[in-house]
């Protein structure tokens, strides 16, 4: 028997498949594919069971195993549904776009000009140097734990002081510099390290622990290799590799960094 097919079964069925999507990523992110996956098969044949071929015992008993399963995976994957949830309610791009009616469009552009070459200088020098470095600058999610970590400086975004701060003599070297509303806000710090197991081997403790918190927050994460001298970035739980000081300058540009 045919069934009527309007605009609002359409939307319907858009929204279902965004949200499946969405689902999709934070599972593969967190390592649970073949939890989704398995997950996917079993609505598909509780569907069957109950929908097609009204077998009324089968389908109470998965009826059952479903409201009981929404809260096992609840419980399950907590920490992943807290992190979406967050991402959600930061509204950064509700935030970016009000950036653009600001009043002092002008001035602020030319501020975070300076701050982004502040930052891109001070990598190409270390690059040249090989001198290991991980900066990561904040946006709209909070990194204050982050900071609690390591040593507050609190102090103007310079080429020099950053230079200094990742000299291999400094007690700093080996932590992460945290940047926020274009001033060094602290130094040494801790980041979580990423355990994504699809991350190149030749790649370090400071890769890890940049796309670490890039999974977590939409934080840019810099890194400079010490081994190799290239600039990489990490950026909602991506890298970006073997950059060149303009192309590390165009991404921050894009992305609004300061």
């Amino acid at each position: 028997m045919f069934f009527d097919f309007g605009l609002k079964d359409m939307i319907d069925i858009l929204l279902v498949a965004v949200i499946l999507y969405y689902v999709y990523k934070l599972m593969k992110e967190s390592r649970s594919l073949n939890v989704f996956m398995g997950i996917m098969m079993f609505v598909v044949v509780w569907l069957f069971v109950s929908q097609i071929l009204e077998m009324r015992l089968l389908g109470s008993i998965m009826d059952k195993l479903v409201s009981v399963g929404v809260i096992a995976l609840i419980v399950l994957f907590q920490e992943d549904i807290r992190k979406f949830l967050y991402n959600i309610g930061a509204h950064q791009h509700a935030a970016r776009l009000l950036k653009l009616f600001a009043s002092d469009r002008d001035k602020n552009y030319q501020a975070d000009k300076e701050a982004i070459m502040s930052v891109v200088l001070a990598c190409m020098s270390m690059s040249k140097r090989k001198e290991g470095a991980l900066i990561v600058i904040e946006r709209e999610t909070s990194l204050s734990e982050v900071a609690e970590t390591g040593d507050k400086i609190d102090a103007n975004l310079n080429q020099r002081l950053i230079e200094n701060i990742f000299f291999k003599n400094s007690p700093l070297h080996d932590g992460a510099m945290l940047i926020s509303n274009k001033r060094i806000w602290a130094a040494g710090c801790i980041l979580p390290v990423s355990h994504n197991f699809d991350i190149p081997k030749e790649l370090g403790l400071r890769h890890r622990a940049a796309l670490g918190i890039s999974q977590q927050s939409d934080a840019i994460a810099i890194i400079v290799s010490e081994e190799t001298g290239g600039i990489s970035v990490a950026i909602g739980g991506n890298f970006q590799l073997r950059l060149s000081p303009e192309k590390l300058e165009s991404i921050l540009t894009a992305e609004k960094a300061f």
